[in-house]
Formats: structure tokens, sequence, C-alpha cells
């Protein structure tokens, strides 16, 4: 069986993004690969063996073009009430918390917040599908 372990991202400044998904979601660098032309870094942290990778292409200025394809990054949290306070304490601008219903019972309790080059993140609060 295939075992998701990561996704990737290109972002335009690796301190400020390692900063943000520290901040956000407690994340660290777990390694850091230096190339000539690019610089891959993988962030996770103590609650999931799943990672985040940044790839940094040496060089590059103009933001990536997120497109039509990219949808969002999901996370859970056991507090959300309390994650949307803390974030929003950071200056990490939180969106709306939404409460999503289906067939009359509840589904999902979540909000969004996006990183420093755009990508959405969607924070669920735990339960259900959503461990």
């Amino acid at each position: 069986m295939a075992k998701a372990i990561h996704t990737m991202i290109r972002v335009l400044e690796e301190a400020r993004s390692v900063d943000f998904y520290r901040k956000a979601f407690g994340m660290d660098v777990a390694e850091r690969l230096d190339f000539d032309t690019f610089t891959l870094v993988y962030l996770s942290n103590a609650e999931a063996e799943f990672e985040v990778e940044l790839t940094v292409n040496k060089g590059r200025e103009e933001p990536y073009a997120l497109g039509d394809g990219y949808g969002h990054l999901a996370v859970s949290v056991i507090d959300l009430d309390s994650e949307h306070d803390r974030l929003g304490a950071l200056g990490l601008n939180p969106k709306k918390i939404v409460e999503f219903n289906r067939d009359g019972a509840p589904f999902a309790r979540f909000f969004f917040i996006e990183d420093p080059d755009g990508y959405k993140i969607e924070v669920l609060q735990r339960r259900g599908r959503f461990k």
C-alpha cells in the first residue's frame, strides 16, 4: 500500500515560510538540502509523520501563480477556537470559522489561513473523519 509522506510547494523566501509554518503549525525543519539551483526544506512536527516540503528556487523573484488547480493543505487541531485566537494574535489573519453540515448533522468545523506565498491551509476541528 502507498503511504502519503509529504506535499511540496514552491516558495519565494525560505526564512519567511519556515517562520510561518513554525508559528502557525509548530512545524520545524526536519531536513534541509541545498543544491546549486534550489533548496529543499522538509518541515514536520510531532503530531504526524506527514511533511511539508518547501522548494526554494534560487534567483526567483516573482511570486508563483497558484492557478486554479491548487486547492489547499489541511491540518486538524484539538481546539479550533483557541487555534483561531492564537493565529489571530500572531497577526496571521485566519479567516472566519465555518460550520459545515451535511444532511442536517455537523460534518466539519474549520477556517482557512494563507501562508506568505498565498497557499491556502484549512484548519479543521478534530472529530469524525478529520482526526
